[in-house]
């Protein structure tokens, strides 16, 4: 039996697998990437550019999955795994390398004291339900105080004591605590350089010498020299863009006549503001409030004290009367 034809057919089939090229392919297993440096073939590049580059795509999938099975591999549920080698293709970065992140206030303590890290799990299992439940979130194991039908209340609770308000305000005070350590972390972590949160705020004590600079600005353009005369602070930053203006010595009539009409139109508006029009008022309401007259003439002590001093006496009992007295009658 001749087996000539069918080995020789056996070897081009798998021949066909085999990518030989005058430059070998770069195959970096890594980052599963294959890179060509052949020149390309002019003529089947412009006899048909579909057909070219479909070649091409195939000799380098070819080539890769060729480098990937020649890795060893290891046996598993899923099936054969290849460890896929480091790369060795330098790629640039787009960001530079995150910057660590300074540790805690908690991080430093375990650090010093030896404390060791460990991650608690989510879920955790229950035993009056029998089932694996959330430790916290929505139906968290956290809030099993606030969600029970029965509650036993302490002897010596208030009438209105409500145990699932109590159980609530604890885990929201707790919450509110671990939001406040994670503010001062943060605040810690920025040591004022002036950089934002995470929120887009700037840090508490940034926030604060902003205020700071922004109320002394604002004292320092409030004097009629705008601030240039006054005592410099150290370290106080000079003021940009505040100047004085004044009005030219030379003026010409129209603006000063328009200047005078504003004057005076501005002191009538302010005189209907700050008193009624007589004209306007009722008939039976006096002109004159004379009880504010009275206490202001009598320095508080009513009308009675001022038709006393008008008459030449004191108040009651007190002061000397015209006989030079003390007391009442004599």
């Amino acid at each position: 039996m001749d087996v000539s034809g069918i080995i020789a057919s056996n070897a081009a089939k798998y021949a066909a697998i085999t990518v030989e090229k005058e430059t070998p392919l770069d195959v970096d297993a890594g980052l599963l990437l294959v890179t060509d440096l052949n020149p390309i073939d002019e003529e089947s590049y412009a006899a048909n550019l579909e057909d070219h580059l479909q070649s091409l795509a195939r000799d380098g999938a070819q080539a890769l999955l060729a480098a990937l099975f020649a890795l060893p591999t290891t046996r598993s549920d899923d099936g054969p795994l290849a460890q896929l080698p480091p790369p060795t293709t330098a790629l640039p970065r787009a960001k530079p390398l995150p910057k660590p992140k300074p540790p805690t206030k908690w991080e430093q303590f375990a650090a010093a004291k030896g404390i060791q890290h460990k991650v608690r799990d989510k879920r955790e299992w229950d035993e009056e339900r029998q089932e694996w439940v959330n430790r916290w979130g929505r139906d968290g194991k956290n809030r099993r105080f606030e969600e029970q039908w029965i509650t036993e209340v302490p002897a010596n609770a208030d009438v209105d004591f409500d145990p699932r308000k109590e159980a609530r305000d604890e885990r929201k005070a707790r919450v509110a605590k671990n939001e406040k350590q994670r503010l001062g972390n943060a605040a810690r972590a920025a040591g004022g350089t002036g950089k934002k949160g995470e929120d887009g705020e700037p840090r508490p004590r940034d926030a604060r010498k902003q205020q700071i600079e922004r109320t002394l600005a604002t004292s320092r353009i409030s004097t009629a020299s705008m601030g240039k005369f006054d005592r410099k602070l150290d370290g106080e930053k000079k003021v940009r863009g505040v100047k004085r203006k004044f009005d030219p010595t030379e003026r010409p009539l129209s603006d000063e006549k328009d200047a005078s009409l504003a004057l005076i139109s501005r002191m009538g508006s302010d005189a209907k503001k700050s008193r009624r029009d007589p004209a306007a008022a009722p008939d039976d309401e006096p002109m004159l409030n004379v009880r504010k007259a009275v206490r202001f003439a009598s320095k508080g002590r009513g009308g009675v004290a001022l038709g006393r001093a008008a008459a030449g006496g004191r108040g009651r009992g007190g002061g000397r009367g015209r006989g030079g007295g003390r007391g009442g009658k004599r």
